[in-house]
């Protein structure tokens, strides 16, 4: 028998500078990048911002989406999904982009700017995006919201509450809603990264209730 030799331990793909890591494959455009966030594999960002600390799994697309710190966006996800045209006598995207049918004709910049405006998706902090899930043009998801894998997200999503299903509805909060405030008020999402080091062994073992004890000042919600 000979003995089986001990795996190197894995690096973190994330620096320790804090600059952004954007896989080879991936394609980022348009998109403002925050500290410590990763793209990994075949993602493709587009007219976006991502927020510190968050990351996007493979073969994931973001467009014209504002997404806060510390989101978890796992791999297969559409945020901004394109909705077509249903009330034009045709739906296809040659009413919008007729410049790639037609000589001489222009891109729709109106159907452009209101899904970049109107029809922007926004994130707050620390939401996780389950596997294969879409969130459709417009909607809004509140700091500390699930949304459950392979969901449909059709409207906007309340903080800390947890969504899943076609279309996503109301599972259950996170918290109850006097931690949830707390935690809100707290925003350790803002923490600078030397503070952040310090509390993190508290997240992996205090309750929310118990974190928010030690770590408010004795904040009133």
């Amino acid at each position: 028998m000979t003995d089986t030799p001990a795996r190197k331990p894995r690096k973190s793909s994330a620096p320790r500078d804090g600059t952004p890591q954007v896989h080879g494959s991936a394609t980022v455009t348009d998109t403002t990048l925050g500290r410590y966030c990763e793209v990994k594999e075949r993602v493709l960002i587009r007219s976006s911002e991502l927020g510190d600390y968050s990351y996007v799994e493979r073969h994931s697309e973001l467009i014209y989406t504002t997404t806060g710190k510390f989101c978890a966006i796992a791999a297969d996800v559409r945020l901004n999904a394109l909705n077509h045209p249903v009330e034009r006598v045709s739906q296809h995207k040659f009413t919008y982009r007729p410049n790639e049918y037609f000589t001489g004709k222009k891109l729709d910049k109106a159907f452009r700017d209101s899904r970049l405006n109107q029809g922007r998706v926004v994130l707050g902090h620390d939401v996780w995006v389950g596997h294969g899930a879409i969130v459709l043009p417009g909607v809004k998801v509140g700091t500390g919201a699930v949304i459950g894998a392979g969901s449909v997200v059709t409207s906007d999503v309340e903080p800390y509450a947890i969504v899943a299903g076609v279309s996503a509805r109301f599972m259950r909060w996170r918290f109850a809603p006097g931690t949830a405030q707390r935690l809100m008020k707290l925003a350790w999402w803002d923490w600078s990264h030397e503070r952040l080091s310090e509390a993190v062994d508290d997240m992996q073992t205090l309750t929310a209730e118990q974190f928010c004890d030690k770590h408010d000042g004795g904040i009133e919600v």
